[in-house]
């Protein structure tokens, strides 16, 4: 009789067992789902994480326009010093040394007006808008998509193997390379932006569709270098500007950063990003430069510039670039983490 009543008993006990188990299931995978929400949280690196597209669109757009009309002749200036292959600095001849500086930086309008000078500042002025507006509002609104598809796929794995503050610095950087490399597809205005800047005399006397249509992949030219200075200098910049907002400030989202922590994540951000990339840009610029008829090679250049200038040279134009490109970028990164926030705050 005990054994009959104790047979139901302990059946009614497995089927609660069961029915408590199945209801715990659910509340187990709403917290599993919940940590790996937090997870992605955790790896917000750069300005506009969580914002909507139209926010990041806008404000990397705002950042194109404002640095184009304020930062185009200190651009013109920087290519022009890479351009150069004669020595500026006169060692104990100072003078001689700004009448060098003056010629490389002026031509043309070297011995002119303070006014004629400003005028030869903003030479390819058309080609800049196109390509720098095109370039920042792809750069910087669409690297934070590029960074929400890899924290989402491989955010987790990223924290368990690096580390949260680590592995949002490599998400961030990862999304901001393969974004650079992207880049390439703009190439040809800026082909046509750095000829107008430093070899107008290719261009003279030519439409932008007889351009187009002579020359054709030649404004393809140097994308290898392009796209091999684009990688570890984007993601210099966008990791740079990562590692400060967590490691630094301590962030997990940056919508809460003030604006002087997105400026100081941005001049580490750029200052690594010019120093890690000098070298391509170097190559890169002097194959871009060369007439359409009469090309060269990275490799030459390369070859050529080591026999005739040092190995120096590789870094020729790093601090006046620092100096001058260095504001440029820490301004536009700037306004564009900024604005996107601003624009998500209204939209």
């Amino acid at each position: 009789e005990k054994d009959r009543q104790s047979a139901p008993d302990t059946a009614a006990q497995s089927r609660s067992s069961l029915g408590q188990a199945d209801r715990e299931q659910p509340g187990k995978m709403q917290q599993q789902q919940q940590r790996n929400y937090d997870s992605v949280r955790a790896f917000a690196a750069i300005g506009g994480d969580g914002a909507s597209g139209t926010a990041r669109i806008l404000g990397s757009g705002c950042a194109g326009v404002t640095e184009l009309f304020l930062f185009h002749p200190t651009d013109t200036i920087a290519k022009r010093l890479m351009s150069n292959t004669k020595t500026v600095y006169v060692g104990g001849d100072m003078k001689a040394t700004m009448a060098n500086a003056n010629q490389v930086i002026f031509r043309d309008a070297a011995n002119g007006s303070a006014f004629t000078k400003f005028k030869s500042m903003f030479p390819g002025f058309g080609f800049a808008a196109g390509y720098k507006i095109l370039q920042r509002t792809y750069k910087f609104g669409g690297q934070p998509f590029v960074k929400d598809y890899i924290n989402k796929n491989h955010g987790p794995s990223l924290k368990e193997s690096f580390g949260p503050k680590i592995g949002s610095v490599l998400a961030s950087g990862t999304a901001g390379a393969m974004m650079g490399v992207g880049e390439i597809a703009l190439l040809p205005l800026d082909v046509l932006k750095i000829k107008a800047q430093t070899n107008p005399d290719a261009l003279k006397g030519r439409g932008v569709m007889e351009i187009f249509m002579n020359e054709g992949r030649g404004l393809y030219r140097g994308a290898g270098w392009t796209a091999a200075r684009n990688a570890p200098g984007s993601f210099a910049l966008f990791g740079g500007s990562a590692l400060m907002h967590h490691g630094v400030f301590g962030l997990e989202n940056t919508k809460e950063a003030t604006f002087a922590q997105n400026f100081a994540a941005s001049i580490v951000g750029a200052v690594a990003s010019i120093t890690v990339a000098a070298p391509l840009d170097v190559i890169k610029t002097r194959v871009q430069n060369r007439p359409f008829d009469a090309p060269e090679s990275g490799v030459q250049i390369v070859r050529n510039l080591i026999r005739d200038e040092g190995p120096t040279a590789f870094f020729k134009g790093l601090t006046p670039k620092i100096m001058v490109v260095g504001p440029k970028l820490i301004f536009s990164y700037t306004v564009a983490m900024t604005m996107i926030n601003w624009f998500n705050e209204r939209l």
